[in-house]
């Protein structure tokens, strides 16, 4: 459906008595699939595609083999099995054990259940469970598309050069307060719309730990992301953020201290789109070179009925 031509602040969620406090249910429709999608209309792709400079394209994603170990012990890694096709003609491959969020990655909106309201937007446990059943599928998102502008803000450059580094493995909250300081310092402007990629430098680390092995810790004890409360969940909702994308293991601070989450509260509850594990240092390098800092993003989910994740399979254009 259109965007409403009024979407209401956080503070007047929600819409409607028989949703959750503080949800936006029926915001986009009592069928809605998209969520925050939402916010990426055609007036804003287009845009977007204005703003396109020099033409230069990167690659947002991780190798699928990194990182390794997997940061979550349960998505053990994939094995591909390379098949020479008979006379020799060509080669073919298969994949077995492959977690689709294994990598970079895009949560659909059936990934995360509120443990009081269930699934976004009155979804009941049957639908997300069917195999045949495309409600709160991944592949929604991908016949919708991921395309709009994209708005770098490197966290972890602005705090080393502050003489505040993130460190390897140690938690470290970031609040809103600080991404609008980041913006202030980068001089770009958050928009309705946009696709907030926040870098802390995790890939950085990913990269380095595929190089030495021995310097990855696992379990993952702790690391850098937004803080879960009202305030980080009403800024993304009232910037109307399309998604939000972090190199990090879940965009929020890790690990939690109780209370709200952006999994729990923000998909669940807002149709929040979140993107984990991006590969964000080319791109990154290049914005501190040119002090652009906007991109058009473009991404296109596995069109996987009924999909509960996805490969970012993304891209920036400058």
């Amino acid at each position: 459906m259109p965007l409403p031509s009024h979407v209401p602040a956080y503070a007047k969620l929600p819409i409607t008595p028989d949703a959750p406090p503080r949800s936006a249910w029926g915001v986009f429709g009592r069928d809605d699939q998209l969520g925050t999608l939402n916010f990426l209309t055609p007036e804003r792709r287009l845009a977007a595609i204005q703003g396109i400079r020099r033409g230069d394209v990167f690659s947002l994603d991780l190798p699928l083999h990194l990182p390794r170990p997997p940061m979550i012990a349960l998505r053990t890694a994939y094995r591909r099995t390379q098949i020479k096709f008979p006379g020799n003609r060509g080669r073919d491959d298969v994949m077995d054990n492959f977690y689709l969020q294994c990598s970079s990655q895009w949560d659909s909106l059936k990934h995360i259940r509120h443990p009081e309201y269930g699934f976004y937007n009155w979804t009941p446990d049957e639908r997300v469970d069917s195999e045949e059943d495309s409600r709160l599928g991944i592949d929604n998102f991908s016949r919708h598309g991921i395309v709009g502008r994209g708005v770098l803000l490197d966290v972890a450059r602005y705090l080393a050069a502050r003489g505040e580094p993130i460190v390897d493995y140690e938690r470290r909250e970031i609040s809103v307060g600080l991404l609008q300081e980041v913006a202030r310092a980068q001089e770009v402007e958050v928009r309705h719309g946009d696709v907030l990629l926040m870098r802390t430098g995790l890939a950085a680390m990913i990269h380095h730990e595929a190089e030495h092995p021995e310097m990855a810790k696992r379990p993952v004890p702790g690391g850098p992301g937004l803080v879960p409360d009202e305030s980080t969940l009403a800024w993304l909702w009232d910037n109307q953020i399309a998604a939000i994308v972090s190199d990090n293991l879940a965009v929020e601070v890790f690990p939690g201290g109780g209370g709200l989450t952006l999994h729990r509260d923000g998909i669940a509850l807002l149709g929040l789109v979140l993107g984990e594990l991006f590969d964000l240092e080319s791109l990154a390098d290049d914005c501190a070179a040119d002090h652009i800092y906007d991109c058009l993003f473009c991404a296109k989910p596995l069109n996987l009925r009924a999909g509960v994740g996805s490969p970012a399979n993304a891209l920036a254009v400058k």
